[in-house]
């Protein structure tokens, strides 16, 4: 288990560090709240993220309309190599 640079007997302990300040009842609180704020910055770069591209694309130029060709108009026949 390698988080970045951190080996496992840093995460050791760091964890044996939080146990100590906070106590064993108060962890599972830290963890949720601590799970909780990932999800809410993780869901904040995602909506800048859209929000930028949306940006992006409506800046972009918008290429000219295209004729429609409709298929009722006369095609001439194709020419045949092979008859």
């Amino acid at each position: 288990m390698n988080f970045g640079n951190l080996g496992f007997m840093e995460i050791l302990l760091i964890l044996v560090v939080v146990l100590l300040l906070f106590g064993a009842r108060r962890l599972p609180e830290i963890g949720a709240s601590f799970g909780k704020s990932i999800k809410e910055f993780k869901r904040g770069l995602s909506d800048a993220n859209s929000s930028i591209k949306e940006e992006y694309r409506q800046s972009l130029p918008q290429p000219p309309a295209q004729p429609v060709q409709h298929d009722d108009e006369a095609r001439p026949e194709p020419k045949r190599l092979i008859s």
